[in-house]
């Protein structure tokens, strides 16, 4: 079931890479540091389970669940964006 999350979560946070319509510095904004820790922290967390750290990779994932879907997610929904008016109207 891991790798179902993990591929997806992966390929969602390189592909951010290709926005660069909030260009803040250079080509780049918050959601590309985003993207970075998400990135650094499914590497630990795939570490911690292949070394047996079971408590500390399932605190990293919950953290990258939060943090990465459900905080980055409710940015999505601000007054302005397009989701925001999607879901809003």
């Amino acid at each position: 079931m891991g790798r179902l999350w993990v591929g997806p979560m992966a390929a969602v946070a390189l592909s951010s890479f290709g926005i660069s319509g909030l260009r803040q510095v250079g080509p780049f904004s918050w959601i590309h540091l985003l993207s970075v820790i998400t990135l650094v922290l499914l590497v630990r967390a795939v570490l911690y389970a292949r070394r047996g750290h079971v408590a500390a990779h399932r605190w990293t994932m919950i953290g990258l669940y939060l943090g990465a879907l459900v905080i980055t997610g409710l940015f999505t929904l601000l007054p302005g964006r397009i989701m925001g008016h999607v879901v809003f109207g």
